[in-house]
This record gives C-alpha cells, sequence and structure tokens, in this order.
C-alpha cells in the first residue's frame, strides 16, 4: 500500500476508512428505497417514531451488509491488490471513499469484523423494535450476502442472489409499519426491486471489473455471457422494473392519479432505460458506470415524489 495514503489516514481520519468499508455514500442513497416502500404501501407518513427508528435501522443495517461484503470478499480482495488489480479509487458512486480499505491493509480484519457486528446488533435491535418479523428478513438478507460473495468463483446465478439481498430491506420496511401487508403488492414490490438490483446495480457493477474478475476466473454475468448477452438483460430487466413500478403503485392503498402515474413512468425512463439503451448501443465501460451512478437516484427520486404528494394531500383541505 502507498505510504503516503497510508499515512493520510490516522487518527480521527481513519473513521473514514470505516465508511468507506460500508461504502456508506452509496448505502446513505439506499435508504431511500425501504423508505421509499413503506410510504408505497402506506400511501401516508408513518408516526415520527417510527420513521425515526426505521431510518437509524436502515442505516445500521446496510453499513453492516455493505461491510460484511468486504469481509467475507477479504482474501480475494487482498489477492487483487498484491497482483495490482484492485485500483484505489475509481470513478463510479461505490467508489467515492477509498476502495476496499481492508484488503490495502489500512483496517484490519479483526477492526471490520467488529464494525460489521456492531452495526448488525444496532439494526437487530431497531428492527425488533419495529416488528420481530424485521429481524428475521435482516438475518436472511445477511445470509443471502455471505451466499452471494462465496458463490463469485462458482456461477454466474450469484446475480439473483443480489436481487434477493437488495429487496430485503424493502421488504423489512413495509413489515416495519403494517404486520399484516398485501402479498400481491409484497410480490409486486420483491419483482420491482429485484429487477432494478440486477439491471441497474448488480449487472452494470461487474461490468467496471470485468478484466480483473476474468483474470480471476470469476462467474459473473458480463464475463459468463459476455458484453452482447449481459447488455440484452440488463435492458430488458429495467424495461420490467419501469412496468412492474405501475404494478406497484396499483396494489399500494395510495391513491394515484394518472398524472402521478405518469410522473413514476418519466422517472423510469429518464433514471433506467434511456442510460440502458446508451449502453445497448455503445457497450463500453464509461456507459456501464454512467448507468449504475444514473440508476442509485432512482429510488431516491421516487422517493421525494411520494412525500411531495402525501404532503399535498395532508394539507388539502
Amino acid at each position: 500500500m502507498n505510504t503516503a495514503i497510508s499515512d493520510h489516514y490516522n487518527g480521527l481520519s481513519r473513521v473514514k476508512l470505516f465508511w468507506a468499508l460500508s461504502r456508506t455514500p452509496h448505502a446513505l442513497l439506499d435508504i431511500s428505497t425501504p423508505a421509499l416502500a413503506a410510504l408505497l404501501w402506506l400511501g401516508a407518513f408513518p408516526p415520527l417514531k417510527v420513521v425515526l427508528l426505521g431510518l437509524l435501522t436502515a442505516f445500521a443495517g446496510y453499513t453492516a451488509v455493505y461491510a460484511l461484503n468486504d469481509v467475507i470478499d477479504y482474501r480475494v480482495d487482498r489477492k487483487r491488490v498484491k497482483n495490482g488489480e484492485l485500483p484505489v479509487a475509481e470513478s463510479y458512486l461505490d467508489d467515492v471513499m477509498i476502495r476496499h480499505p481492508m484488503a490495502y491493509g489500512l483496517l484490519s480484519f479483526r477492526e471490520g469484523v467488529a464494525w460489521v457486528l456492531a452495526w448488525g446488533v444496532l439494526a437487530m435491535l431497531g428492527a425488533y423494535l419495529l416488528n420481530p418479523v424485521c429481524v428475521l428478513v435482516f438475518l436472511v438478507g445477511c445470509i443471502l450476502e455471505a451466499v452471494y460473495c462465496l458463490m463469485l468463483k462458482i456461477s454466474s446465478l450469484r446475480t439473483l442472489v443480489s436481487g434477493a439481498v437488495k429487496t430485503s430491506g424493502a421488504v423489512a420496511a413495509v413489515f416495519a409499519v403494517d404486520p399484516d401487508p398485501s402479498l400481491v403488492f409484497m410480490l409486486a414490490l420483491f419483482l420491482w426491486i429485484f429487477c432494478w438490483e440486477i439491471g441497474a446495480q448488480n449487472i452494470p457493477h461487474d461490468w467496471a471489473d470485468i478484466e480483473v474478475d476474468r483474470r480471476l476466473e470469476a462467474q459473473t454475468v458480463p464475463v459468463r455471457f459476455g458484453a452482447e448477452k449481459a447488455t440484452a438483460l440488463i435492458l430488458y430487466t429495467l424495461i420490467a422494473a419501469a412496468v412492474l413500478n405501475i404494478f406497484v403503485l396499483h396494489f399500494s392503498q395510495a391513491v394515484f392519479e394518472l398524472q402521478s402515474v405518469i410522473f413514476f413512468l418519466i422517472a423510469g425512463i429518464y433514471f433506467l432505460i434511456v442510460p440502458a439503451l446508451r449502453l445497448y448501443k455503445v457497450k463500453t465501460r464509461p456507459n456501464a458506470m454512467a448507468l449504475f451512478n444514473r440508476a442509485s437516484y432512482y429510488p431516491l427520486a421516487l422517493l421525494a415524489m411520494m412525500v411531495v404528494k402525501i404532503g399535498v394531500t395532508v394539507i388539502s383541505p
């Protein structure tokens, strides 16, 4: 590891390494997904106590799970660093901070495990206070994240596991505000987030590491099926996500006028389909990263729309 970089992180600045371990910029964006799921189902704001506890729990959960990824992949990432195949920083969202601080020896394995456990315990405590079912969802999400990492050299089907992991936050959020939600709504919600994660996050992210993954013999979708098929899969799953969003709105307890539905559909086109089409036409790494970055803001944009919609409803006579 470059000693200049190592010397930069001492004292209180080492805290940044822990936030980097959890990919905090992306984790903060991801919190919008469970918040959006809860508002979509209720069609109203939950009690303030539930909102605050839910946000803290979601932050703790995402912080733990993202760090868990690096803990499980520690040996693989160390090998990449040793071979000079893991850059310190990249231009896409996950690498706003230093990438994989444990692999570079800036944090010890023990520190990483302690960080995961601390936030994991906090997440489980918050989940229990919201609804004990949320604890089960969180634990299943953690197990699936471990399975996802361990499947790196086994099967490209790991992308399906990634989709299930990302849906766990949204599913838990709905149970946090309603112990008995509609199963049809939950199925539509699961499939929607599932398709968004695969087409907008997982496959484009793997695209950025395709050359390294090939040398590592990793079984990712871009490595296994090539650029043409991977790009087609991205486009199809994101079209499905945009359509499934309409089903989620339909089965929600909220009432969505045609104008609101159109706004949600336009958001899907702008954040998902437009950059996916650009990648489909010009299959380059920068276009894959551009899709990943823009699509990461999709749940946040829809959350903002829901907050405005509910706020207008509340103040309307």
